[in-house]
């Protein structure tokens, strides 16, 4: 078995975050318009150079992060924020990569600044002269004319972004990336203070130093970060709060903001509410959503753009994604049973979410019963809500893996998580397009992780022995051999 050090670890993740970005230069999501004689779109042979570069950043990537984590569960010690600043610097000066996105963000928070409905149209009726028409010009084709499916709150923010930039291309992708940068930053602080102290480093390791994220939130520049920076700080204002009505208010607060991002983040106010039920009783659990309700009511008045935000959370789901099983197994029962798919496909999707909601329910009683952690909860009902949701994208996987990691990266599920991160990763290329080599990839590493997984199972804490950053990690422990079987014991609102 391949052993390395931590320290090296550090240094081949960090080789590895350069390759890529050097190779979103020449192969990155390049702006049509706007890129300043920087950003540029190249011929095929430097695109097609640049892709490889990138997919063998990423693998360097992948291989450094499952080893460090490795090293972490073997007991090995190390400054897991050092490690992060090492991998995320170079992503910083890079293109966006592996998705388009942000120019539909740059593009939606400009058309709110020249008075067009940013939830009746899309950024296609932005005209020549107007703020934001460069960015819309590198918007995917399926986003160019459906209306906008984030909250005010988001939307407030690109307005800011765009206003500060004057609607230029280039320095409003930066801007943007100075949200991701705070919303990597809140993660990390979230899921530290969530985990017990002698597992913090490695919950940093899977929700923060987990290449999926490096790529799509740093790289691809996609709001999933933020929302789940905020929500994960409202969880943790509702766990550790001294006094129940601040600690309510703050996580309603919160998670508001991150409900009015992206919807699904609403699911945290019924696992905040649950802590603060059981510690004072059932008229405390309302709070949270008491508080975020008027949140998202003010955030809706006050970002100019009303509350019709709320009929458009369903514009993703008539896009169809290879990732989501419902509108896969739907199309595929369509074609058979009848020459119009799309009645049985919308049957299926809607079944799907139905069986979300139940797995949602009885995740959220067990944490009421208290036999289940509330953040662990919370993570587990997010990743079933995402792997029974009509539209799915990679890095939705983050929105439970986040959660996950903070009581649990050290069990079966983070290690199986892990796996499942390392090959959404490779799904899409540099250039944001989903290509047939990316599945193919994607599929080799989940099944070498799989591999790792039953060589080496996670069954709970590592153990506590362990060298410094220096020492070369085993290939395994008798500890992870004999692991005990506990994934997260702390009960709600335990310190």
């Amino acid at each position: 078995m391949w052993v390395f050090s931590t320290a090296g670890c550090r240094w081949l993740g960090a080789a590895g975050a350069l390759a890529v970005t050097l190779g979103g230069w020449a192969a990155g999501a390049l702006p049509v318009r706007g890129g300043a004689g920087l950003w540029e779109r190249h011929g095929g042979a430097v695109t097609a150079a640049g892709t490889l570069l990138g997919y063998l950043g990423l693998t360097l990537l992948v291989l450094a992060w499952w080893q460090y984590g490795r090293g972490l569960r073997a007991g090995a010690r190390d400054r897991a924020g050092v490690t992060l600043a090492c991998w995320a610097a170079p992503l910083l000066v890079a293109p966006p990569l592996h998705s388009a996105d942000v120019y539909s963000y740059l593009a939606q928070g400009a058309m709110v600044l020249e008075g067009h409905d940013v939830y009746g149209a899309g950024p296609s009726v932005l005209r020549p002269g107007e703020l934001g028409f460069d960015a819309a010009a590198s918007v995917g084709g399926h986003w160019t004319d459906t209306p906008a499916p984030y909250g005010p709150f988001f939307l407030v923010l690109a307005q800011a972004v765009v206003k500060l930039t004057g609607g230029a291309v280039l320095p409003g992708v930066l801007g943007m990336r100075l949200i991701a940068l705070l919303a990597l930053l809140l993660i990390v602080r979230a899921v530290r203070g969530l985990a017990p102290e002698r597992h913090r480093d490695g919950a940093v390791w899977l929700a923060a130093l987990n290449p999926l994220l490096l790529l799509h939130v740093l790289g691809g520049l996609h709001n999933d970060g933020l929302m789940a920076g905020l929500l994960l700080a409202g969880l943790l204002c509702a766990v550790r709060a001294r006094r129940w009505v601040a600690g309510g208010v703050l996580a309603g607060v919160l998670i508001g903001l991150a409900a009015t991002i992206k919807s699904p983040a609403a699911l945290g106010l019924l696992f905040a509410g649950i802590v603060l039920a059981r510690r004072r009783g059932p008229a405390a659990g309302l709070l949270p959503g008491a508080v975020a309700a008027a949140v998202a009511a003010g955030a809706s008045v006050l970002a100019g753009t009303g509350f019709g935000w709320l009929r458009t959370q369903s514009v993703a789901g008539t896009i169809h994604t290879a990732l989501s099983l419902t509108s896969d197994l739907g199309l595929g029962l369509g074609l058979l049973v009848s020459g119009e798919p799309e009645p049985v496909k919308g049957a299926v999707q809607k079944l799907g979410l139905l069986a979300a909601g139940a797995v949602v329910a009885a995740v959220a009683w067990r944490v009421w019963k208290g036999r289940l952690d509330p953040v662990l909860g919370l993570g587990v009902s997010l990743l079933a809500l995402v792997a029974l949701s009509p539209m799915v994208q990679p890095w939705y996987a983050l929105w439970g893996t986040c959660a996950v990691a903070a009581v649990a990266w050290n069990g079966r599920l983070g290690q199986l998580l892990a796996v499942v991160c390392a090959g959404l990763a490779y799904e899409t290329a540099p250039s944001g397009h989903t290509p047939w080599y990316g599945f193919l990839a994607g599929g080799a590493v989940v099944a070498a992780g799989l591999w790792w997984a039953r060589r080496e199972p996670w069954h709970g804490d590592a153990p506590e022995h362990g060298a410094g950053g220096s020492a070369v990690l085993p290939a395994q422990t008798a500890g992870e051999r004999d692991g005990s079987a506990r994934l997260a014991g702390r009960g709600p609102g335990a310190d």
